[in-house]
C-alpha cells in the first residue's frame, strides 16, 4: 500500500483497499479548464492572484493537463504559471484540489522556461516541453506512485 492510500484512509476513514481504488480511479480530463482551480486558488491567495488558471481568459494556458477522480471529487492540474508583471517567464505549476476543498500546490522542482513568441528558436519550444514533461511525470507520481 502507497503513503498516498495511508493520507487518504486517514483523511476519509476508508479502508485501505477502498483507498487504494480511489488512487486507481484517476482519468484524463482534456478539456475546458476547471473552473475550481481558479476559484480555489483566488479564494486562498485573492483576487487577481490567478491569471493563468482563469477558465474564462482568451488565451488559454497551453501546454496543460488535467486529471479528475469521479469517485472523490478531486482533481489535478499541470499549467503554465506566470506573473501579470513578467508573461513570458514561466514555469509548470501542479495544483491538486482535495475532495474537502482548498488547493495544495505541489512543488515539481524547477519547471521554468521562457514563453516562445514568434518566430523564437526551436531551443525555448524544447525546454518548454522538456519542463511540462518533467512537471507532468511529478503530477502522475503524485497520482499514480513510483511505477
Amino acid at each position: 500500500m502507497g503513503k498516498r492510500a495511508l493520507v487518504l484512509t486517514g483523511a476519509w476513514g476508508n479502508s485501505a483497499k477502498e483507498a487504494e481504488n480511489c488512487m486507481s480511479e484517476w482519468r484524463r480530463y482534456d478539456s475546458h479548464l476547471i473552473p475550481a482551480f481558479h476559484e480555489r486558488f483566488e479564494q486562498r491567495w485573492g483576487a487577481g492572484t490567478a491569471p493563468f488558471l482563469d477558465p474564462e481568459a482568451h488565451e488559454q494556458p497551453l501546454p496543460r493537463a488535467q486529471w479528475i477522480n469521479p469517485s472523490t471529487g478531486a482533481a489535478l492540474a499541470v499549467v503554465p504559471v506566470w506573473t501579470a508583471d513578467e508573461r513570458q517567464q514561466r514555469s509548470f505549476g501542479v495544483f491538486y484540489l482535495p475532495p474537502g476543498g482548498d488547493i495544495w500546490v505541489l512543488r515539481p522542482g524547477y519547471t521554468g522556461y521562457l514563453e516562445p513568441s514568434d518566430g523564437d528558436t526551436e531551443h525555448l519550444v524544447t525546454l518548454r516541453n522538456d519542463a511540462f514533461r518533467k512537471a507532468v511525470a511529478h503530477a502522475k507520481e503524485f497520482l499514480f506512485g513510483s511505477q
